[in-house]
């Protein structure tokens, strides 16, 4: 079962199911967020199980079409969620899950906003 957490170790989840494999988004506000492109896996929103969730926060995203949401550790800063009221899914950032994850990176999305120092060639 996939599992995963934030830094501090204050909010930790379980992923009932398989993951999709690593999308990368080089989105401003993902760039901003994490400080550099960030890349997720998904999983249906029902197969996401939080163990550990007190230290949980959500903050709008706000250039976000999708009028989606960011979870993240109140204690720690990690970055862990992206949320979009209408989808099926949650995404889950690749770099909190417990190895290992199995997954590979499938695709880069929102490469017109990449850094200028970001090689995508």
């Amino acid at each position: 079962m996939p599992s995963g957490q934030c830094l501090c170790g204050a909010v930790r989840f379980e992923v009932d199911g398989p993951l999709r494999d690593v999308s990368v988004c080089h989105c401003v506000e993902c760039r901003r967020w994490h400080g550099n492109p960030g890349g997720y896996t998904s999983a249906p929103r029902e197969a996401l199980r939080l163990t550990g969730e007190d230290s949980l926060r959500w903050i709008d995203s706000p250039e976000s079409d999708a009028h989606a949401r960011r979870g993240f550790c109140g204690e720690c800063g990690s970055s862990l969620f992206w949320d979009a009221p209408e989808g099926e899914t949650i995404s889950i950032a690749a770099g909190t899950l417990d190895l290992p994850t199995g997954l590979k990176t499938v695709e880069q999305i929102y490469t017109a906003d990449a850094s200028d120092y970001y090689d995508l060639d």
